[in-house]
């Protein structure tokens, strides 16, 4: 007996990536060609210009038909997003960006989706749709801007913000202690996770041209700097010390950095730890594979960043396969209306109805 599958089904089953559902444009595309008319308005300095100027010039790459591009966001100084990109957009509620996301993703596979987010409108109030969105790996790219601070309300504390941030909500320092924000992903399921600073334009366009090609969620954290509210956050990470600080992944490679490469990563117990290089053999030193269905493995990695900075990995940590969330609501759809005769009143009315005289 032949396996027939379902038409909704088979980008996934075939190995395909999310942008081969999608309408590729007819003629070659420029960075110029995704900017609107809106003016950018955000404070001088403010590393949300850095990341607009990279997303528009990674566009063009992706070769799709801009009328095939959706941006959805939350509230925020992110959240403006939309406005400066010559694509479709919505700007909508407070953390429920991934919520409208999800519808567009399962009536829309014709679409590549994003979602730009913030720290605070993604891991306080949307945290909630933040986590599901992940676990149900709905076909949707999720960039979430990490300032450490709520700065379109004028400085309060965020979720990620460091333990003793003196802000305007906690003028004594913040008691609370920050997510780690790839551990919350990695440990929500997320088959796609990576990280990137702003300033490192090669870096966050290789973690974007990645992100475009998942096909499931994918969530990419980019710190960048807010100068009113939080000046010089990630200095440590941009500064001659960055090079014993940053520890980048690439897939396949030996996990080594620092000035060249005196440290690496090496298995200890459960976990990984940062060593000398000269002080362990060749062999112990952890070969990422970001392709490992394991997610102990992508968990560990998450561990070896820190509030402090002390260590920070970027680039992509976890990238694996897994069925969509949209996909199966599609299938589903398609298996109702192949049995015909639905009566929408009595699936409405159910088998537990009672008629009260």
């Amino acid at each position: 007996m032949t396996s027939v599958i379902p038409s909704d089904l088979r980008g996934f089953e075939l190995g395909l990536s999310a942008l081969d559902t999608v309408p590729k444009s007819e003629v070659p595309m420029k960075a110029k060609d995704f900017a609107s008319t809106q003016e950018v308005r955000w404070c001088p300095g403010c590393g949300d210009y850095v990341i607009l100027a990279t997303v528009k010039s990674m566009l063009p790459q992706l070769g799709l038909k801009r009328e095939n591009i959706a941006f959805i966001s939350g509230i925020g100084c992110s959240s403006r997003f939309p406005y400066y990109l010559e694509t479709y957009g919505v700007h909508s509620i407070h953390g429920r960006a991934p919520t409208l996301a999800t519808g567009l993703s399962v009536t829309r596979p014709d679409l590549s989706i994003w979602v730009v987010t913030g720290d605070g409108d993604a891991m306080s109030i949307g945290g909630n749709h933040l986590i599901h969105a992940l676990r149900r790996n709905v076909n949707m790219r999720v960039l979430m801007f990490n300032n450490r601070i709520y700065g379109l309300t004028k400085g309060q504390y965020s979720p990620t913000s460091e333990v003793g941030k003196v802000t305007k909500s906690t003028p004594m320092g913040s008691v609370d202690a920050p997510f780690n924000t790839m551990s919350l992903t990695v440990g929500a399921e997320a088959t796609f996770v990576a990280r990137a600073l702003d300033s490192d334009r090669a870096g966050l366009t290789e973690v974007l041209m990645a992100a475009a090609r998942h096909r499931g969620t994918a969530f990419v954290e980019i710190l960048q700097d807010c100068p009113i509210f939080n000046d010089g956050s990630f200095d440590a990470l941009r500064k001659e010390e960055a090079a014993r600080r940053l520890i980048p992944l690439r897939h396949g490679e030996p996990i080594t950095f620092g000035d060249d490469g005196e440290l690496c990563v090496v298995r200890r117990g459960f976990g990984l730890q940062v060593t000398n290089t000269g002080d362990v053999a060749p062999h112990d030193i952890v070969i990422h594979d970001a392709h490992t269905d394991d997610p102990e493995y992508a968990y560990a990695l998450s561990r070896l960043s820190d509030q402090s900075l002390k260590y920070t990995v970027t680039g992509i940590i976890r990238s694996v396969t897994r069925p969509t969330y949209d996909d199966a609501v599609r299938n589903q759809v398609t298996a109702a209306k192949s049995t015909g005769g639905a009566d929408l009143q009595a699936t409405l009315n159910g088998h537990n109805t009672w008629t009260i005289d």
